[in-house]
């Protein structure tokens, strides 16, 4: 692995560190679990999507720059050392898109990817039911065949973004009665305003509706909006699942920013002889630095035509249990000013605690890395 960036790379992480310096919000925006922020952020997306800058990874046809990963890469670290918005958009740019270029039709990508660039339309994610959350082909939800496309019912929750987003993607069983639950299952997109469609905001710790429960009444989906062959639709979705746990929804560039913010906080407000302490500062800029050396190995994977495999759910366990240990560490630093409510810190350790429930829980991932990584014998299941 090359870490040597040619003059080219260098000279678009330039172009943009100069962007985002002139463009990022000098005043935080509000919180994107509100009504007000997710508006914000939606009008940060499409002046982002003005330059190109929202998904400096696709091609240019959708709105990209055919910059590739490596410099996709290379963004991230820049956009997070900026201090630039937590991206609103993030299902269906890290999630959706990779699925659609994998397993969508040249007609599905021309009429979705570029609204979802510029941030116009907004999607949530909706896999996990009541019933199926790890375990996620328990599912229960259905699909039934009509004229021109499907009848949607049942009920998803935890959806990620669905209080204030435009649509959605989640998986529907279509052929009851098959003998895996695996098989039978399709993946289809559909309008969260759509009739027959009710969303019920579900609030976090601190009361911010992060997360929704969608319940369906023979909600009518067209034909076109089918990703992959109707019943075929688990393959799709471990599509989507590869890409959530392994590279694209949580970059190196986000931890680096952290753990400097990190540092500098140690540096300003720490008591020097506290080495506890320092040691666990230390080990969050290791941290971030070792995940940023695996991704750019994985990276440098993928450009020789690897693909996505169960090493994703190394990276997931690793980045989501960080993400928490970062944060504390930040809170035992804050004292009694890390109950603040309305801290960027304890706003992030919030929602760093679900890092090990969404995407898979680390208990599946754990299951996967002894069996499909070392090879060990199946467990509890």
């Amino acid at each position: 692995m090359d870490l040597t960036l040619s003059p080219a790379d260098e000279a678009f992480r330039a172009e943009a560190r100069t962007w985002l310096a002139a463009h990022v919000p000098r005043t935080p925006l509000p919180s994107l679990e509100t009504e007000e922020g997710f508006a914000a952020h939606r009008v940060w997306e499409a002046e982002l999507a003005a330059d190109r800058w929202s998904v400096v990874s696709w091609p240019r046809v959708y709105g990209g720059r055919d910059a590739g990963i490596v410099r996709w890469l290379v963004f991230e670290e820049e956009y997070y050392a900026a201090g630039a918005p937590g991206r609103v958009g993030q299902n269906g740019i890290n999630l959706l898109a990779p699925t659609l270029f994998d397993h969508g039709t040249e007609r599905q990508r021309a009429r979705i990817l570029p609204s979802m660039a510029s941030g116009e339309v907004v999607w949530a994610q909706a896999w996990s039911e009541p019933e199926a959350g790890s375990d996620l082909a328990s599912l229960t939800s259905r699909a039934v065949r009509t004229d021109g496309g499907w009848l949607l019912s049942g009920q998803k929750t935890w959806s990620s973004r669905a209080a204030f987003a435009d649509r959605a993607f989640g998986l529907f069983r279509s052929e009851p009665g098959t003998s895996r639950p695996h098989q039978g299952l399709t993946y289809l997109m559909f309008d969260l305003r759509a009739p027959g469609v009710t969303v019920r905001p579900i609030g976090r710790l601190d009361g911010r509706p992060a997360f929704a429960e969608v319940f369906l009444d023979e909600v009518f989906v067209p034909d076109e909006d089918v990703i992959g062959e109707p019943g075929g639709g688990w393959r799709v979705a471990m599509s989507t699942a590869g890409n959530e746990r392994g590279l694209t929804l949580r970059s190196p560039g986000r931890f680096l920013a952290a753990a400097d913010r990190l540092e500098a906080l140690w540096r300003s407000r720490a008591d020097p002889s506290d080495t506890a302490l320092r040691d666990r500062v230390a080990d969050a800029v290791i941290g971030a630095r070792a995940y940023q050396l695996f991704t750019y190995a994985n990276a440098s994977r993928f450009l020789d035509g690897a693909a996505v495999g169960p090493e994703a759910s190394l990276n997931k366990v690793f980045w989501s249990e960080y993400d928490i240990a970062l944060h504390e560490t930040a809170l035992d630093l804050l004292g009694p000013d890390g109950e603040s409510a309305d801290t960027d810190w304890s706003e992030g350790y919030v929602f760093s605690l679900a890092g090990p429930i969404y995407a898979g829980t680390n208990e599946i991932q754990r299951d996967i890395i002894a069996e499909r990584l070392l090879g060990l014998p199946k467990g509890r299941r």
